[in-house]
């Protein structure tokens, strides 16, 4: 069980705890999603809305899970306590992984919004790297000196990009053509490879194609409940902080995708490597294109903040319960888990570094996919704990409850399926890699192990 005694101090009111939230999920993805929606023209809202559905389920459950168990590790906290140990092991390893090598992808879509800025970035490999790489350390820093000062580098940047994503979205509405938005799947030329082009011989199939694409821009929807020790009235503000996160987030989503959509013809925005930026040039001028790249570039920063330090948050849970190694609970003088979160900045680096080499390039790419997947699978272990703890409860609402809770379960299970066959295949791998540490660790923490060689002994 986690001591008092370890516990950083409570900083984190709900203006912190939302921006992790927001800060978290609006990410680098969302300002190129409205290219990969192109083609399906008016059915992205409709993708959209069942998207933000699933995500909206997810939420609940984490509310109700952070009301009726907060701990620290989020999660983690909730499958040990509803599940088990080993579910929550593999929970918190698959997780962390997914951190540390999430973030270098993070990190390098940071330089590539810089190469924008800079065109002489993308002249050297040299440059572009060194670029990620300082990106990677510098919120290591700001995480290592606090988690109160890794809280307030979160709002902040979770506020210099949401307010301006709300104002462009707000004033583009004006200038939108509807005559963009066709209800049906546009026929634009797709490639044999493309997994969705099968899906766009109907509507229905359509909007399940292009809900699929949606569905990755809302994950991080558990920021929240990981940091629970640093969080004042964790009962009372994770839940309020994910449900507002994930409704403003979809609010942003949506505005943000219409005013996008609205503005630049289909034909020209599914060939757009900005398309956020080259809606705002057409409507105000190069001053907003730019503008937007550069808050383009905030908002990667800020969820790679974001992501640091659930980095050292998450592992420290479990190795304050023994199943992780124990140098990941050690906290400095600021109450940070500063050597679990070096570790993971050393790992961040060295995936970074393989970049430089082309033949290593689509190694990384699929490190990424996997990142996603191990994600995904604390959700469906938290709607089975969030099922669990609500069946036995007597409330107002536990019918719907349930409804949302199962919904999420569904939900889940469709977005790992989503990822691929391979991408699951290997993601169960990577997950299972983390067996002999978990034995490891119970044959050193686990006196019952000892207990059953002396009876086979005899």
């Amino acid at each position: 069980m986690n001591s008092n005694n370890n516990k950083s101090p409570r900083s984190f009111g709900l203006a912190i705890t939302s921006s992790l939230v927001i800060g978290t999920m609006i990410g680098s993805g969302i300002f190129l999603l409205p290219t990969s929606l192109a083609k399906y023209g008016g059915v992205s809202l409709l993708g959209w809305l069942l998207a933000a559905l699933g995500a909206i389920c997810l939420a609940w459950v984490f509310a109700k899970l952070s009301h009726w168990h907060p701990g620290l590790g989020g999660p983690y906290h909730y499958t040990r306590v509803g599940i088990g140990e080993f579910p929550a092991f593999l929970v918190a390893w698959g997780y962390w992984i997914s951190i540390w090598t999430g973030n270098a992808a993070i990190a390098m879509a940071a330089v590539s919004y810089c190469k924008l800025l800079i065109p002489a970035l993308g002249e050297s490999t040299l440059l572009a790297t060194g670029l990620g790489l300082s990106f990677v350390w510098l919120f290591t820093i700001i995480n290592i000196s606090g988690v109160k000062e890794a809280g307030i580098t979160q709002l902040i940047t979770t506020l210099l990009k949401a307010i301006p994503l709300i104002l462009f979205a707000l004033t583009g509405l004006w200038f939108i053509e509807p005559s963009h938005f066709v209800f049906d799947t546009v026929n634009l030329p797709l490639s044999n490879s493309d997994p969705l082009a099968q899906s766009t011989n109907n509507l229905s199939a359509s909007i399940m194609a292009a809900a699929a694409l949606w569905l990755w821009a809302f994950l991080g929807v558990e920021s929240a409940s990981i940091p629970a020790d640093s969080i004042k009235e964790p009962h009372k503000t994770i839940p309020r902080a994910t449900l507002i996160g994930v409704f403003v987030v979809a609010l942003i989503y949506a505005l943000g995708v219409i005013v996008v959509m609205g503005v630049i013809p289909p034909s020209e925005l599914a060939t757009s490597d900005g398309p956020f930026a080259d809606a705002a040039t057409r409507l105000w001028g190069s001053w907003a294109g730019i503008t937007m790249t550069f808050i383009a570039l905030i908002s990667t920063l800020g969820a790679l903040n974001g992501l640091i330090l659930m980095g050292g948050q998450m592992p420290m849970a479990a190795a304050r319960d023994n199943l992780f190694p124990k140098w990941f609970a050690r906290q400095n003088k600021k109450q940070s888990p500063s050597l679990g979160i070096l570790i993971s900045a050393c790992l961040t680096s060295l995936l970074i570094l393989t970049t430089t080499s082309k033949t290593l390039i689509n190694v990384f790419n699929f490190a990424i996919l996997l990142s996603t997947t191990s994600i995904i699978v604390p959700y469906l272990f938290c709607s089975a704990a969030a099922f669990r703890f609500q069946s036995n409860r007597k409330e107002r609402l536990k019918s719907f409850s349930i409804f949302a809770i199962i919904v999420a379960f569904l939900f889940s299970l469709w977005a790992l399926a989503g990822a691929g066959q391979e991408a699951v295949y290997w993601g169960f791998l990577l997950m299972m890699t983390g067996i002999p540490v978990y034995t490891a660790l119970k044959m050193k923490n686990d006196p019952s192990s000892e207990i059953i060689d002396d009876h086979n002994a005899n």
